[in-house]
């Protein structure tokens, strides 16, 4: 029988690698929303879905486009933000617009 040295760090077996740990949901929405909101230069109204990945997380993020008179004229967007497991912005895209009054209705 071999003794194994505890200062030798484990080899790369399938049983020894790991993916990082992902981020808890509500840090990734936080994340999310701000780093969105750094890119497009406006404030998110909204994560309104979450979804873990197997590489971390996609978000849809909802964010004030154009401001309008009466408000619920509003032109709004999501945004569909993929996440790393790290909760750090690796894409987005825009998914639709729509006026902030508007009910969903079948897209």
């Amino acid at each position: 029988m071999t003794s194994i040295d505890p200062d030798t760090p484990p080899t790369d077996t399938p049983e020894n690698t790991e993916r990082p740990r992902r981020v808890p949901v509500a840090q990734a929405m936080r994340g999310a929303a701000r780093q969105l909101g750094e890119l497009l230069g406006t404030a998110p109204e909204a994560v309104s879905a979450m979804q873990p990945t197997p590489d971390g997380w996609v978000a849809d993020v909802e964010v004030v486009e154009l401001v309008r008179v009466p408000e619920t004229m509003t032109i709004m967007a999501t945004y569909r933000v993929t996440l790393d497991s790290q909760g750090q912005l690796l894409g987005y895209e825009r998914q639709h617009r729509y006026a902030r009054g508007q009910l969903d209705r079948g897209r």
